[in-house]
């Protein structure tokens, strides 16, 4: 029999190129194509429309890389599979034309129509109701109501199926978020679209009411009492939730006794049970413009936990005995009773530091709204609390920044809104020395209670970390500043780093590129997150950290305070695996909030800006893309869009290298930074799109 002949098989799968495969999440945009970020991969991967296999936002799908990036294209793919379809909600306008409906997407991520079948198939497909009225099969609202729609509501639906056969995805509802342009249709819609509650079901809400707000002597049971300690809060003036609370003492050798003093919530809210399953679902409090979205049942949140003046509180305390000049010669954490002695807002407490007069006035007063403020002069006794209190912190603050910490001081501007969520003034929120001082004592106990876990117990604990800067951002910073005749220093590790970005900051405070400069650093740096192995806090230069101080709003600090309860009653280790996935899912939740509120502000501001349409305003350039440059306007700081195609002078480019754009034939450059002055040109509440144009000048 003759040799068979060589298929050339074996030499064709030997060359047979390396296909990289990933899993990732889709980032869907209006035009159809996509991006699937990758956990651990710092570029993600660009999908056509046509390539994206019926994957939508938020999928969790299958991608094979088919172009490696360089330096003049991203890296590009393909999706394969769909491993799990997104839950989280779209919004759109309910259209409905016989026994035919579709919710009408109007989102920047979602560029489908959904189709929603009537019948009785499943919950959240539509039956008749009336003329004009659609009842959502087994959806019903807090009250146990079936929920209705009319054709042309704001609705919110899940896709269920796409079959290749057909244009569009098929879904149902599971929510009817009112008429557009509604306020509170608005805000609703935004939390829907995060998957994010807006009520808590009757049976939580319940659960929280039935929990006994008397404090009984088997309550103070083991408690150390500070009731007779002079104790004070200073908070927001809005604020209805007092979380943190100040105690101080002289001591007989001249140092302080300091005490943070922290509601003692998990004393309340036991694991496993409804209230508690809750929270740790929610993750964190949701902060839009004119609401709170707590994660604690108002009972606990505003009332029961809330460290209001006058009332005695259960409390978890880290206490301090401080010398005058900051340095901590001892410490003991344990669970307390309190009474606070006075409530101040920020402003109360900054004109005792400056040495204004200061009455608290008696129309702040509301104790029935959970926001009670203390009236009439302020003891000396607290006054001169007042006035330590904050010589200390500020010597702490210089010590962190001596170490290390990094100085960000972008300006941080508010929405404020009337009584019917319009917004009528946008403002810049000012930090004075009332806020550092709480500032620097909350983070005074939260590093303080980590590095007595990790030195002394040396168990499973939840740490707040943040890495260091990403080394090929700080090269492209680098880069960038050198246009503007700036060197930076070195950058090889943590300490470098930071002192080389705080001295760019100090050199360039007054340059018109500062607001630039100080954007692109913020975008080198890691995002902080929570974790069980710690690598510590990068920008605040802090070895070991956690979240101890916020347990009415954030679930990590309920963590924290049932593992230090745990340790100090000298228990065994928690289990690792379990507070690792309990760390990833807050961390998680904790980016879908901020997202969220990021949401509501851009909102607010859109919608601010409509009936400015043809005002010019100064401002400065804050972004640069392909496609246009970004502009933030004087003195609000909001951003609109200068589409590239729209400045009719001369064609533009966008130099990625350089980061700047470039006109083709006049050669005139725009950077980040540089000052411009522009008009309203239009506003779009449906998309949330802000669009100016270019009022050119012979630059």
């Amino acid at each position: 029999m003759g040799k068979r002949k060589n298929s050339g098989r074996g030499r064709s799968d030997r060359r047979k190129k390396v296909v990289k495969e990933f899993e990732g999440r889709v980032q869907m945009t209006r035009e159809g194509y996509a991006f699937v970020i990758i956990e651990g991969e710092e570029n993600d991967v660009f999908v056509k429309a046509t390539k994206t296999c019926g994957a939508l936002n938020g999928d969790i799908v299958k991608v094979v890389v088919t172009k490696e990036k360089t330096e003049r294209q991203r890296r590009e793919g393909q999706i394969t599979a769909i491993l799990q379809r997104s839950v989280k909600p779209f919004v759109g306008i309910l259209h409905v034309i016989g026994e035919q409906a579709w919710v009408l997407m109007q989102s920047k991520t979602m560029p489908y129509d959904i189709v929603i079948p009537f019948g009785d198939m499943g919950p959240g497909m539509l039956k008749k109701d009336g003329p004009d009225t659609y009842a959502l099969n087994g959806i019903v609202d807090e009250e146990g109501i079936e929920l209705k729609a009319m054709s042309g509501q704001k609705v919110a639906a899940v896709v269920d199926y796409w079959k290749r056969s057909d244009p569009t995805p098929t879904g149902h509802l599971v929510d009817v978020l009112g008429n557009p342009g509604e306020n509170d249709t608005e805000m609703h819609a935004i939390l829907a679209e995060y998957n994010l509650p807006y009520r808590f079901e009757p049976e939580v809400a319940n659960a929280a009411d039935a929990i006994s707000d008397v404090i009984t002597d088997e309550d103070r049971k083991g408690r150390r009492d500070f009731r007779d300690t002079l104790t004070f809060t200073i908070d927001p003036t809005d604020a209805k939730d007092f979380d943190d609370a100040l105690s101080f003492k002289k001591l007989e050798n001249g140092n302080y006794e300091v005490g943070v003093h922290i509601a003692d919530v998990t004393y309340y809210v036991k694991p496993g049970t409804i209230v508690d399953d809750e929270a740790k679902a929610r993750g964190t409090s949701v902060y839009l413009v004119d609401r709170t979205v707590p994660m604690l049942p108002e009972k606990l949140s505003n009332k029961l936990c809330s460290l209001r003046p006058g009332e005695e509180k259960l409390t978890f305390s880290a206490v301090f005995e401080m010398t005058p000049q900051g340095r901590v010669v001892g410490k003991w954490f344990g669970r307390t009773v309190i009474n606070s002695d006075y409530r101040f807002d920020y402003d109360g407490a900054q004109a005792i530091i400056k040495g204004d007069e200061y009455v608290a006035p008696e129309h702040k007063a509301k104790a029935d709204e959970g926001a009670a403020m203390s009236t009439g002069p302020v003891p000396e006794a607290i006054q001169e609390a007042v006035l330590i209190l904050n010589d200390i912190a500020a010597q702490l603050r210089k010590k962190r920044f001596a170490a290390g910490a990094i100085s960000f001081e972008r300006p941080e501007m508010k929405v404020l809104v009337d009584e019917k969520g319009k917004p009528v003034d946008v403002y810049q929120k000012t930090s004075f020395e009332a806020n550092w001082l709480i500032e620097e004592f909350m983070l005074l106990a939260n590093r303080s209670v980590a590095e007595f876990v990790a030195k002394e117990c040396k168990k499973t604990f939840v740490y707040r970390i943040h890495d260091e800067p990403n080394q090929e951002k700080l090269g492209q910073l680098r880069n960038f500043v050198g246009n503007f005749g700036y060197k930076m220093g070195p950058t090889g590790n943590g300490k470098e780093i930071s002192k080389t970005l705080n001295a760019l900051f100090s050199e360039t405070k007054d340059a018109p590129e500062f607001n630039a400069i100080e954007l692109l650093s913020l975008r080198t740096m890691a995002k902080a997150r929570y974790d069980v192995d710690n690598i510590g806090h990068y920008g605040l230069a802090f070895p070991f950290y956690t979240h101890f101080t916020s347990p009415i709003r954030r679930y990590p600090d309920m963590m924290v305070h049932r593992l230090l309860a745990r340790y100090l009653a000298e228990k065994e280790s928690a289990k690792h695996d379990t507070y690792a996935a309990l760390c990833k899912h807050c961390s998680e939740r904790e980016v879908v909030a901020a997202d969220a509120e990021r949401a509501s502000i851009k909102y607010k501001l859109v919608e601010f800006m409509q009936d400015k349409v043809g005002y010019e305003f100064e401002g400065h350039i804050s972004g640069l893309t392909e496609w246009g440059m970004y502009v933030e306007v004087e003195p609000t700081k909001i951003e609109g869009m200068v589409a590239l195609r729209d400045i009719r002078s001369d064609f533009y480019e966008f130099d990625e290298d350089n980061y700047r754009i470039v006109g083709k034939r006049s050669r005139i450059i725009y950077r980040m930074g540089d000052p411009v002055r522009i008009r309203v040109k239009k506003t779009n509440l449906d998309q949330v799109l802000l669009d100016y144009e270019l009022i050119e000048t012979n630059k």
